[in-house]
């Protein structure tokens, strides 16, 4: 039976882009399954509905996707199967003019990375946020040209709601890049090659000096090295919150799973979702 997996829609989003991209380039291309929202994607997979799930965990510019890192830290069966690094490209889509441009819709993370080029060009357009940028391209796609309206959105989602190209790559920063985690049920597949990240989240004693730098030294004196920290309210008390660590993974394991085990020594509780490879998409 064919793979399934579950992506950000509806078609035409970022996620559903480097979901068909990715797919192309797995041994076994998965069936796509399209959901509303991030947790619904998650929890799919919790829930058995798909195998796999691609979700946005961080964009270069807006920071991390609090969802994503709130759901992977509540769950006790995901876990990553592989990062993908994915360039973001914007483009300024309609069935007007560009002069005849008055109203411009897109997903809220667009419209802030194309902030500097909406007050250039459309400083006077009225923008409105909605819950994908394939949604946007739809809704535009509905009106009649003399609405004056446009999308903010993938050039794909353009095409498939029959668009016209206003603006190619008006992103404020070109480097601009969204990472994706693959998540996949714990136990059901062996750790891809090459293993070169891991994630670790757990929580700490918040409440005593120095508890953070002992759990950063264990990593530290071993010679691991953090490529992110990212911190989460732990939502039980004012004060306590949990830790994101991703790691590179080490030649010796042995040492490794040593560091692992010194740090849940020193957490109130620990995950490790695992060891991954990550594509980088030039």
């Amino acid at each position: 039976m064919q793979r399934t997996m579950g992506v950000l829609g509806p078609r035409g989003t970022h996620s559903e882009a480097a979901a068909v991209y990715l797919n192309e380039r797995m041994p076994e291309a998965c069936r796509l399954v399209a959901y509303a929202d991030i947790f619904e994607c998650l929890q799919a997979v919790e829930d058995g509905a798909v195998d796999t799930a691609l979700v946005p965990v961080e964009n270069s510019l807006e920071g991390a996707i609090n969802i994503t890192l709130d759901t992977l830290a509540r769950s006790d069966v995901l876990e990553v199967e592989r990062e993908l690094i994915w360039p973001v490209h914007n483009q300024l889509m309609a069935r007007c003019r560009a002069e005849e441009i008055r109203r411009i819709y897109s997903h809220p993370q667009p419209i802030s990375q194309c902030r500097a080029y909406l007050q250039q060009y459309y400083p006077a357009a009225e923008v409105i946020k909605v819950s994908s940028t394939a949604r946007a391209a739809e809704l535009v796609a509905a009106e009649p040209a003399a609405s004056g309206w446009a999308a903010i959105c993938t050039k794909r989602a353009g095409e498939l709601t029959g668009l016209i190209t206003v603006a190619e790559e008006i992103q404020d920063n070109m480097a601009n890049c969204t990472r994706f985690f693959q998540v996949r049920r714990r136990g059901t597949g062996s750790p891809i090659q090459p293993q070169e990240k891991m994630l670790v989240i757990c929580q700490i004693d918040g409440q005593r000096a120095g508890a953070l730098y002992e759990v950063l030294k264990e990593f530290a004196e071993r010679g691991i090295n953090m490529t992110r920290i990212e911190s989460r309210p732990a939502r039980t008390e004012l004060g306590a919150y949990i830790f994101f660590f991703d790691l590179e993974c080490l030649a010796d394991e042995v040492l490794q799973r040593e560091a692992i085990r010194s740090v849940a020594k020193k957490s109130i509780w620990l995950k490790n979702l695992g060891t991954f490879p990550v594509l980088t998409v030039k």
